[in-house]
């Protein structure tokens, strides 16, 4: 109840965004909204494309891609660093790190309370206007991880 209970309210501030931004709130536009904060991953354009096409066969690459940008302009996502060159969307808008994997280039979240107050040093705060933080810690995933050691079992064999 409660998973429904926030899509309604992320659902709500998707239509209230739109109508301040003067957007009008297409089916589409919905469709890859909705599919963006219900996925737990950080999808790509891509990824967005294909699940919203299953519903919305006429929808083109091209509209998923710039409605993201859109959203992403309008603070209803962000965008998520990569390590893989792919554009990744990030749905959850509050407070948290980010793990990637540099074998797979998947992204995954973390919560660590010392590193949401890391302080800002004053030679760039007085320089520039921070948005926001995130740490992004590189690694290699369990399952990158156990695909090494496997291919690092089978040469030595």
């Amino acid at each position: 109840m409660l998973v429904q209970q926030e899509q309604k309210r992320l659902m709500e501030q998707f239509a209230n965004s739109c109508r301040e931004h003067g957007l009008k709130i297409t089916p589409q536009r919905a469709a890859i909204y909705k599919e963006i904060i219900s996925s737990r991953e950080h999808p790509s354009a891509d990824q967005v494309f294909r699940a919203v096409r299953l519903e919305y066969p006429n929808v083109s690459f091209d509209t998923v891609n710039r409605t993201l940008l859109t959203f992403a302009d309008i603070g209803l996502i962000s965008i998520a660093e990569s390590s893989v060159g792919i554009r990744r969307f990030e749905p959850d808008l509050n407070a948290h790190h980010h793990l990637h994997c540099v074998s797979c280039g998947a992204i995954f979240d973390f919560h660590h309370a010392d590193y949401d107050v890391i302080a800002v040093p004053d030679k760039i705060s007085n320089s520039y206007t921070v948005l926001g933080k995130r740490v992004v810690l590189q690694v290699l995933c369990p399952a990158c991880l156990d695909r090494k050691k496997d291919d690092l079992a089978d040469a030595a064999n």
